[in-house]
């Protein structure tokens, strides 16, 4: 399926939220992620589900000043 990924189209075989991040190499990492504009916390990432077209925000936190 076609989301889009912080402004970017990706094509993604995930259907889950978890899954697409895994997907997408961001495994590992802390972030925070919005689905169709709304915050989505990291527990409730495995059961958000993903339909073709969802925007998928993420953010990843810096470091510095």
């Amino acid at each position: 399926m076609q989301i889009d990924l912080n402004g970017t189209p990706f094509t993604v075989g995930a259907s889950s939220l978890a899954d697409a991040l895994t997907e997408l190499g961001y495994s590992g990492h802390a972030l925070a992620t919005a689905l169709n504009g709304k915050f989505v916390p990291a527990a409730a990432r495995p059961v958000t589900a993903l339909r073709d077209g969802d925007r998928v925000e993420v953010l990843a936190p810096m470091q510095g000043g």
